[in-house]
């Protein structure tokens, strides 16, 4: 049976405006990846191996992969254990929804005037310390830096990443439960051979999400920072932006083809994860 051409119709808008500012222009990235910045003179892969033999990139490649492998877990375990008990809560679910998303509306400069007043050399932080006796200094400026970010994408974030568990649990019918604590399954068995095995295709979604916005404390960090921050929080981000501002857009277009690269066999490999588990 033929699917409507009715829905292709739909569908026209969404994919002439990919096409035309994200599959085009990223064609030409990659096209540039292989040619000089000025004039057209092909040089093959030689812009790749000056971006992989660049100790910048080298350095803020490992710090944004630490981050990620830090952050990541921590943000789907923690807004998780979360949502279970909020889902369990009915009556003040909606209460706590809230206050979790209240995070997100606050703007980024005024987050980050918040962070520099209560992390700066003369801080909040440091002040509080001194009552104890406890010498204090620029967080900033060391390598407490790297957990001061991880802190400020948790405290964003962890709030939509409750939502969406929420809604993926409430796909999980309440017979499941009742049939199985009729057999005489506890909390923890439930918990362990109904609940986990039914959250595998939300894992993947919200994964996927929080991975993106993991690449959003850029912002956080440049406005903190500036454009050579501490060398624990010098991300790919800052690197592209200097490359910019330089006008590198041969490194530029190299870093961004490998980078995209590694996304999406990431992203591939959490989709037959997803697909495996199902079957």
């Amino acid at each position: 049976m033929k699917k409507p051409k009715t829905a292709y119709l739909f569908l026209l808008p969404s994919l002439m405006g990919t096409a035309v500012f994200v599959l085009i222009p990223f064609a030409d990235v990659i096209r540039r990846s292989f040619f000089k910045a000025v004039g057209s003179t092909f040089v093959g892969v030689s812009n790749y191996q000056e971006v992989l033999g660049n100790g910048a990139f080298l350095q803020a490649a490992a710090n944004t992969s630490r981050f990620l492998c830090i952050c990541l877990p921590l943000l789907l375990v923690l807004s998780f254990c979360a949502a279970l008990v909020l889902y369990r809560l009915p009556r003040a679910q909606a209460l706590f929804q809230t206050v979790f998303l209240l995070p997100m509306a606050v703007p980024v400069a005024s987050l980050v005037v918040f962070w520099k007043v209560v992390f700066h050399g003369n801080g909040l932080l440091n002040e509080m310390l001194e009552l104890f006796h406890i010498k204090g200094q620029d967080w900033m400026s060391t390598d407490a830096a790297f957990w001061v970010l991880v802190f400020s994408y948790l405290w964003k974030n962890i709030g939509y990443d409750v939502v969406l568990w929420i809604a993926a649990l409430s796909g999980v019918g309440e017979e499941q439960y009742e049939a199985a604590r009729v057999s005489g399954a506890g909390s923890w068995a439930c918990f362990f051979y109904i609940t986990l095995p039914q959250m595998k295709s939300g894992i993947v979604m919200i994964g996927v999400l929080s991975f993106v916005n993991a690449f959003r404390v850029f912002r956080e960090a440049y406005l903190i920072a500036g454009d050579y921050p501490h060398e624990s929080i010098y991300m790919l981000q800052h690197l592209f932006n200097n490359w910019f501002t330089k006008l590198d857009i041969q490194k530029m277009s190299a870093a961004a083809v490998m980078m995209a690269v590694v996304v999406s066999i990431l992203i591939f490999l959490l989709e037959r994860w997803k697909v495996r588990q199902e079957e």
